[in-house]
């Protein structure tokens, strides 16, 4: 009998989930972008990150997966060493170079559908997402007058300052 390296080729989505979170702790789901009617950003959000480490799953819009997923690891990574990273305000130590970032708080009926694994999973709706808001080349984010223009359709804020 041999080991199949691909164990997952025959899960249904969610059930590959469940499996990637039972392995590892936590998954990433990208979503790729929108272009018609209205155009929309990609984004990638974590799955496991309330039930692995009691903490809310985090979305981050306007990267490529493989990026989002670095930072969704440095996340997880935090969460993992015990720190408790802060909500609806800025911190650093996260990102190199100590630049700014934040946690906002999302609203997941105002942001209905964005999020279908996650409604899956959670058919009661009872799960928690923050947006993690990474700054321009210059260190910026997106509500200062400074942030890069061309950035600003690329990472719309949909969390919240509480």
């Amino acid at each position: 009998m041999t080991d199949d390296v691909f164990p997952d080729r025959n899960m249904d989505h969610l059930d590959k989930l469940r499996w990637i979170v039972e392995e590892q702790g936590w998954a990433a789901e990208p979503v790729p972008p929108v272009e018609e009617p209205d155009p929309q950003p990609a984004y990638t959000y974590s799955i496991g990150f309330e039930q692995t480490f009691s903490r809310p799953e985090v979305v981050v819009i306007g990267l490529r997966p493989v990026a989002a997923r670095g930072l969704l690891g440095l996340v997880a990574d935090q969460h993992r060493a015990g720190v408790v990273l802060p909500a609806a305000q800025l911190f650093t130590g996260l990102l190199d170079g100590d630049q700014r970032c934040c946690l906002l708080p999302v609203d997941v009926e105002e942001c209905a559908g964005m999020f279908p694994s996650l409604d899956r999973l959670h058919e009661d709706g009872a799960y928690r997402i923050q947006q993690f808001v990474w700054p321009d080349r210059r260190g910026w984010l997106p509500w200062e007058e400074q942030y890069d223009e061309r950035l600003r359709l690329a990472q719309p804020v949909v969390g919240r300052w509480d």
